[in-house]
């Protein structure tokens, strides 16, 4: 979940909020009945009242979600905006929604379970005919030389003041992705179009696809760069690509193994995919650089891939094998009993003090256990 001041960056995101505040006025009439999934402090939800919006439905499963309930009120909305504290795919709406607005997207919208999201939104909760903002969104990638983030990424691993060989971390380093935001004339080729999400017809949130481009300007190749166009309404919508105007999102950029030398006329093959995996994406990117023919150079390959990147401990994956036998912590013991006493009867006070009755060394007080009972509480109690 995203803090406060994360909200307030969003907010100030005029780029954003007029183009999704443009998308409401054209989609909203009066009496129309919206829904937000993931509603933050409610100002789109609010503006839908504002425009005519008889009903507006606001989703938001974090704790935001009072900071929009005070919003709602103090701009005369609260008694039509209805504010629903759940993850959207557990929720059931009493009426389909005309209008149906969300931005789920993290860089890019391939994050976390927002197309799955909205699959489930399309599905349950949009009215026949009804509108969906954003409509599209379409993903550009290119060949970026970009030093400075290159840098971040590989600078620690490859030099440090104590002149030790860190290359096993430098190697976890390339193969993760990293937000970053360069200019128009840091990209060596044109942008290709990696794959569109039609948000009235998508299924499947994975991505795979292969790109090819010739370089147009010599240089030093650091990555490969991916950004989106966002299609809201009819003639309404914006871009996080290089040179257009800074939004919150920046563009993603996946570094490559080794910063490589490229001529013009140069060709780059990559094939890009990202997979969702329970709650987020595993990207995997596997790069081609052809040599100008007759240079007399090599081919270089690179093979890189989120799954390369994770920092695991062999103890830890030795505890996920299939045949290890597991048996409880004393964290574990404390946790299976905390769920154990929510049984639908005893009041936390009393759950606290019992904790604190059987588990002496960890609860001193029973107010210690209070807080430590109030999270299993605010996780797992009913709605």
């Amino acid at each position: 979940m995203y803090g406060l001041g994360a909200y307030g960056s969003m907010i100030a995101d005029r780029v954003r909020v007029e183009a999704y505040a443009e998308a409401l006025r054209k989609s909203v009439r009066k009496g129309s009945v919206v829904a937000e999934i993931g509603t933050g402090p409610g100002i789109f939800a609010v503006l839908a009242c504002q425009l005519g919006a008889s009903r507006v439905y606001a989703i938001e499963p974090g704790e935001i979600i009072q900071v929009a309930r005070e919003v709602a009120a103090s701009n005369g909305c609260a008694g039509k905006i209805e504010l629903v504290e759940e993850i959207s795919n557990r929720v059931t709406l009493p009426t389909r929604a005309d209008v149906i607005i969300s931005d789920l997207r993290g860089v890019l919208p391939l994050f976390q379970r927002h197309i799955p999201a909205i699959v489930d939104a399309r599905r349950r909760f949009l009215a026949p005919g009804g509108t969906l903002i954003p409509r599209k969104d379409t993903l550009w990638a290119a060949i970026v030389e970009a030093p400075k983030p290159y840098g971040d990424v590989v600078g620690p691993w490859d030099q440090n003041s104590l002149g030790q060989n860190l290359s096993p971390a430098r190697l976890l380093a390339v193969n993760d992705v990293q937000k970053i935001r360069v200019s128009p004339n840091q990209l060596l080729t044109g942008h290709r179009l990696w794959t569109t999400f039609d948000y009235a017809r998508v299924e499947n949130p994975d991505v795979r696809g292969n790109l090819e481009w010739v370089v147009e300007r010599a240089g030093t190749g650091h990555g490969i760069l991916v950004w989106f166009d966002a299609d809201l309404a009819e003639d309404v919508g914006f871009s996080n690509a290089p040179g257009a105007p800074e939004t919150v999102y920046g563009s993603l950029f996946l570094p490559w193994t080794q910063a490589a030398a490229l001529a013009q006329g140069q060709t780059v093959c990559v094939s890009l995919a990202a997979k969702l995996v329970e709650s987020d994406y595993v990207w995997r990117w596997t790069t081609c650089i052809k040599p100008l023919e007759g240079s007399g150079a090599s081919l270089i390959q690179f093979e890189q891939s989120q799954l390369a990147g994770a920092v695991l401990s062999t103890t830890q994956l030795h505890r996920k094998a299939a045949d290890y036998i597991p048996h409880l912590s004393e964290e574990g013991l404390l946790r299976r009993r905390t769920l154990e006493l929510i049984d639908g009867r005893a009041s936390l006070e009393e759950i606290a003090r019992r904790l604190a009755m059987e588990f002496p060394q960890r609860f001193p007080t029973w107010q210690q256990a209070l807080s430590y009972a109030g999270t299993f509480s605010q996780e797992y109690s009913r709605r």
